[in-house]
């Protein structure tokens, strides 16, 4: 099975690649409060934002349909989520449907704030890609550590990235012997098949752990996940922090 993997183009030679891990991850985080603390009526600071992260995707050399395909692909889940908005949100009514033997109206006020957490998540999403896609898993993980996040959360993420793919390769060839077996039967029998093989992955997924542990301990692991490459925090970074810092607040002055 073909892996599409978050760092796929971490390898790329790019000003962004080049930079610190923990800088593109405070970088980030500073980036998605900006844009989350923005009130909704001020479009004018989403469009700077915008080219913000327009422009730091063009130096990083990332493909533009990549990005696009990665960032569609959760944004339906942000989508399901707000949906619902604006036939709660009181306010002026903009239309009133009829489902079955209800009749739900929806608002302009609702619709309003579905398109502000749609544009805020849809930024967010793009800021995300870019530090995932231009940092290498291990070193975003060791730049965690560094900045203090507690060691047991980054084993659990280092592992879920490591073997969520081999889940994936034992499911296709669940499904594979599945369907070779005639799986078309009624209804009731497939649920069960499928739940047989929901059980049958849980429990060769705990028995995988168990073996994986037992191995890592008779090879004296620690809890510390060691690596080649030692991060280090050069005045380019310094000088990036300050001025992409100085950027987000500038709209902060001029329109707010």
């Amino acid at each position: 099975m073909k892996h599409s993997f978050i760092d796929e183009y971490s390898d790329l030679d790019s000003f962004i690649h080049r930079l610190d891990p923990r800088t593109k991850l405070i970088a980030s985080l500073a980036f998605i409060a900006a844009v989350v603390l923005t009130p909704a009526s001020n479009w004018r600071v989403f469009i700077f934002y915008f080219c913000i992260i327009s422009f730091l995707l063009i130096i990083s050399k990332l493909p533009p349909l990549y990005v696009l395909k990665r960032s569609l692909v959760i944004f339906p889940f942000v989508f399901l989520i707000a949906v619902f908005i604006p036939f709660f949100k009181e306010g002026e009514i903009a239309g009133s449907y009829n489902i079955w033997l209800w009749q739900v109206s929806v608002t302009y006020s609702g619709l309003f704030i579905l398109a502000n957490v749609m544009v805020k998540a849809w930024l967010c999403i793009l800021a995300l890609i870019l530090l995932s896609s231009t940092t290498k898993l291990a070193e975003l993980l060791k730049g965690l550590g560094q900045l203090g996040v507690p060691r047991v959360m980054i084993l659990i993420l280092s592992f879920m990235y490591r073997y969520i793919f081999v889940l994936a390769d034992e499911v296709m060839r669940m499904k594979q012997a599945r369907d070779s077996r005639n799986f078309g039967r009624n209804r009731l029998h497939q649920l069960k098949t499928i739940g047989n093989m929901v059980g049958t992955l849980f429990i060769r997924s705990y028995e995988r752990g168990e073996r994986i542990y037992a191995a890592m301990l008779s090879r004296g692991f620690d809890g510390q996940i060691r690596t080649m490459q030692n991060l280090s925090f050069r005045p380019v970074d310094a000088y990036f922090s300050a001025i992409f810092c100085l950027i987000l607040i500038f709209p902060c002055v001029i329109w707010w």
